[in-house]
């Protein structure tokens, strides 16, 4: 039997290690549309919601497991593994059960009531406690499972709490994982004057008049007649001291109370010792051992810390004198993610009621402070700025696009190479397409947009930094080659090669030859027009950025990119109607969205007037006679001199192609032909019969 239950153990602690097994598309079926699943973030396994309003896409919350963040073991020594939703402002939506080992809720009552009593966590704020089976305002618990669903709400509250600090600047942004930890190395001998001199202890000495004045002004002042009669009497001293510190717990509690109390305190655990003397109390007539005493708060960072009695029946060192009327060993998890290095700001609740048969209840708090000196804890490493994670986490990724864009610059400059063989560049330029848009568009989610610009006018024009921008590193790292690529050959290299939604108007332009559908060839008059068009779109765009933003969100729809990548198609149907229709249209309009519409081509456009170089080759020949480039350039990009328009050039390189061919390229065609010609030579006995 005692082989069995190791083995089930066993078996749980594997289970337990597979902990935060949800994956993306798990979650969009759990959130289906309107809502959309973003990535997981880098820098905690949290994935963020969003909802589309209009043309607007809002932070709807975050979605995380709390096995991941706050693995606080139950009862049969697994930790419960909790879907938790909280939306920006800290408020739960939703916690939902993914798995527990809970033995009342598997073998006993059944999961339905913890089901009933996650429910309750809907609506409720962070910024207020939390607690289960408090009174007024808790949670209520469940019968036969208080203990069980007591480590559950410790679970969530943890996991969220680390969440907001991550996500929600309730600490102001700091990285939870970044906290100081007590120095355990640091011992000397102390009396208890030594401890409070030396900011160890903490002492709060509070009056009844101090109280009074609390109450000023609110229903709740005059109702305490003593407070009136005696200002200056003692309502409560208290003395606070972080007892897991060797040099406050060794030198404040008795040996035994030392050493009870370092065995019931997990890796990363902390506990506060509390004394109080006066009328009042922090626990009531109604308090339990082992339960959160409702008289003290802690916070940090304006979040609530729950601080739970370790039923230890604490005792003092011999040569400590303390007139206490209580004491309690308050014991804060690891997973609370409590920070020696910061403050901790206490408050004690006071509480008056005014009426008999309903009376109003009036709560004023009393609030400390209390900060454990630098000497005591090492302090945490100096963050490094938040981008960095997801840098590091998309380090694959970038190694992958990094030697992509490396092999597509060394092609490019060894133009004649690529293009040698017409069939295999075909063939090599098409399996890059592919690339472009399964790694570039779907995998790395890496399409360059117009709002990338309209971001920075925005950024810019608010006074605010550009370092957002670094938490996209492939679109960094895309912009970035682009940047340069803009010197050398032109907008072409961006729009022919590195957009996913250019490469799927291409393979839908062939599509339409495959089908022999009638390839429209619009009249260079009109095309001169319509690709004008792009421009207004741009100006218009970039200028209600600065003066509208709100139109802004409303006017880069016109871009489908992020119907067609970002979303995969999974939006709103006019959405999906709009970016189909622009593909369908470029079945038989070569890339016309590109051509005539695409406000970021048009900026690329404009910013690769600078390039360095004139990089397609031409021939004398070239415009004067010869046509044929410029009829087969499906872009109408060459002129009828012979001329390439960069501005409009895709960089396909078909002119390229034909320029390199014996096959293709008329000039080269009638040098070949000469340089086979014979020339007719007379014979010398003809001359001289002649003569």
């Amino acid at each position: 039997m005692n082989l069995l239950r190791l083995l089930i153990c066993w078996l749980l602690l594997c289970a337990a290690a597979h902990a935060g097994t949800l994956t993306q598309a798990e979650l969009a079926r759990r959130f289906p549309a309107p809502l959309v699943v973003g990535e997981k973030s880098a820098d905690i396994p949290a994935w963020p919601l969003f909802k589309q309003n209009g043309t607007v896409t809002e932070l709807v919350g975050y979605a995380f497991e709390s096995a991941d963040l706050a693995p606080v073991p139950g009862f049969a020594g697994v930790p419960p593994n909790l879907l938790v939703v909280i939306d920006p402002k800290g408020t739960f939506l939703d916690v939902a059960v993914l798995s527990q080992h809970e033995p009342v809720f598997l073998e006993g009552l059944g999961e339905a009531p913890l089901r009933e009593f996650l429910q309750q966590y809907r609506g409720r704020s962070l910024g207020q406690g939390i607690t289960v089976g408090g009174g007024k305002g808790s949670l209520d618990g469940v019968s036969k499972a208080t203990a069980s669903v007591r480590i559950i709400n410790q679970s969530v509250l943890s996991a969220a709490l680390k969440v907001a600090r991550a996500k929600l600047g309730f600490a102001q942004g700091r990285d939870p994982g970044r906290i100081g930890r007590i120095r355990m190395d640091v011992f000397a001998p102390l009396s208890l004057q030594e401890m409070l001199d030396a900011d160890l202890v903490r002492h709060v000495r509070v009056r009844r008049g101090d109280v009074e004045r609390l109450f000023a002004g609110s229903s709740g002042a005059g109702l305490d007649a003593e407070a009136l009669a005696q200002p200056d009497d003692v309502f409560i001293d208290l003395w606070v001291a972080w007892a897991s510190v060797p040099a406050v717990g060794r030198n404040l509690l008795a040996p035994r109370t030392w050493t009870r109390l370092q065995g019931r305190l997990e890796p990363g655990d902390h506990a506060l010792l509390v004394l109080t003397a006066g009328p009042h109390t922090l626990t009531g007539a109604d308090f339990v051992r082992g339960s959160v005493p409702r008289g003290i708060v802690l916070r940090q960072d304006r979040l609530p810390v729950e601080m739970r009695d370790l039923d230890l029946e604490p005792r003092l060192a011999d040569g400590v004198h303390l007139p206490a009327d209580e004491m309690l060993l308050l014991r804060v998890i690891a997973q609370a993610g409590l920070d020696p290095a910061r403050a901790l700001d206490f408050a004690l609740p006071v509480t008056r009621s005014k009426g008999i048969v309903y009376p109003e209840r009036i709560t004023r708090e009393v609030a400390f402070s209390y900060r454990l000196p630098e000497a005591y804890y090492i302090a945490p490493e100096r963050a490094a700025p938040a981008w960095q994670a997801s840098w590091k986490a998309r380090r694959v990724e970038l190694i992958v696009l990094g030697v992509a864009l490396a092999l597509l610059a060394a092609a490019l400059w060894q133009q004649r190479r690529l293009v040698a063989h017409a069939r295999r560049f075909a063939w090599l330029r098409r399996a890059w397409l592919l690339f472009t848009i399964g790694f570039i568009g779907y995998a790395a989610q890496a399409q360059l947009s117009i709002v990338n610009l309209t971001g920075i006018v925005q950024a810019l024009r608010a006074g605010r930094g550009l370092d957002y921008l670094l938490f996209d590193p492939l679109t960094v790292a895309l912009w970035a080659f682009v940047l340069v690529s803009l010197f050398i050959w032109g907008r072409g290299t961006f729009c022919g090669w590195l957009c996913p939604f250019g490469a799927l108007q291409e393979f839908a332009g062939l599509a339409g030859q495959a089908l022999r559908l009638p390839q429209v060839a619009v009249r260079r008059v009109l095309d001169a027009r319509l690709k004008r068009v792009k421009y207004g779109v741009l100006a218009a765009i970039l200028l209600a950025a600065v003066w509208a933003p709100a139109q802004a969100d409303r006017l880069v729809e016109l871009e489908p990119f992020k119907t067609a990548i970002t979303l995969n198609f999974v939006r709103a149907w006019p959405f999906v109607v709009y970016a189909a229709g622009l593909l369908l249209v470029a079945m038989v309009v070569n890339k016309a969205f590109c051509r005539y519409l695409c406000p970021l081509g048009a900026a690329l456009a404009l910013l690769g007037r600078v390039r360095l170089l004139d990089w397609i080759p031409r021939r004398a020949e070239c415009g004067t006679p010869c046509q044929t480039c410029r009829h087969r350039c499906g872009y109408n990009a060459i002129v009828p001199s012979g001329k390439v328009d960069y501005e409009e050039c895709f960089q396909c390189m078909e002119c390229v192609v034909i320029h390199a061919s014996d096959e293709q390229c008329a000039p080269r065609i009638l040098e070949r032909k000469r340089s086979r010609t014979i020339p007719i030579v007379p014979a010398p006995d003809t001359i001289d019969r002649r003569a």
